[in-house]
């Protein structure tokens, strides 16, 4: 009986910034003007200054990329930083050897990038000469899944993605002025022209965590349920496991609750 390899992928907090970023993250950035802000006329689709960085390779020629992240102030300085790219990588002795080569991702196929205030993702087309974001206004990003530029092989068989998948926190679900961690996490699928955005866990879950299976190519999705709607998860609040089918993502399908 073959061995169903699981690689958790590390879409928990701690794990995709380290604790120490983590305290930064989790202030995020506000989406709601203050009282005086909103006397001179701004409203709650505050724009922020971004900066995009450097070009990002898939294994499609025509389609680069890059990510767009928040220009963050330090306050008692003035000195301006933004985040920068991350990825997550697997070496674990499943992703090499026996018709197996993930080039150290953590699924086959895909690049996994994180970043502190990573609020958006350009998408280029070098054949039209096109450039498109993914969200139309700034969202918080915790993982953005790309087709990998690399040839990675599951099960000897060459593996080719030709979607996205995005983790973000893009409502201020709890209503509180500010989108950051404490609001519900989603997860979208998006096509290879970065459009036909599709959500695939239901709007009143929070995801929190997944895993590879290499023997079936699925992802498992860990999900809590905002079940006393308030727009953020308690620790009470029960855990609801999901899978995707990476072959056929546009679906997701509950497993246990």
């Amino acid at each position: 009986m073959k061995k169903i390899s699981i690689i958790s992928i590390a879409l928990s907090i701690c794990l995709s910034f380290g604790c120490n970023e983590n305290k930064m993250a989790e202030k995020g950035f506000p989406v709601q003007a203050s009282e005086e802000q909103q006397q001179e006329g701004m409203n709650d689709s505050l724009k922020i200054e971004t900066r995009t960085t450097d070009v990002l390779m898939t294994t499609i020629p025509s389609i680069r990329l890059a990510a767009v992240y928040m220009v963050n102030t330090i306050p008692k300085t003035g000195e301006k930083f933004t985040g920068s790219n991350s990825f997550h990588y697997n070496y674990s002795e499943e992703s090499y050897g026996f018709g197996n080569q993930w080039n150290n991702h953590l699924m086959p196929g895909f690049e996994a990038l994180y970043g502190y205030n990573l609020v958006n993702m350009e998408h280029y087309n070098v054949k039209q000469n096109k450039s498109t974001k993914f969200f139309e206004k700034s969202v918080l990003i915790r993982t953005f899944y790309y087709p990998a530029f690399s040839k990675d092989t599951l099960n000897s068989k060459p593996i080719e993605r030709n979607y996205f998948l995005v983790s973000a926190y893009d409502v201020d679900s709890n209503k509180d002025g500010v989108l950051n961690l404490k609001d519900l996490r989603k997860l979208y699928y998006f096509d290879i022209n970065g459009s036909s955005k599709t959500q695939l866990i239901p709007s009143n879950y929070s995801v929190y965590k997944s895993q590879y299976d290499s023997a079936n190519d699925f992802l498992y999705v860990y999900a809590k349920e905002d079940t006393n709607g308030n727009g953020a998860i308690e620790k009470e609040e029960c855990s609801t496991t999901f899978y995707l089918d990476l072959n056929n993502p546009l679906q997701s399908v509950k497993m246990f609750e």
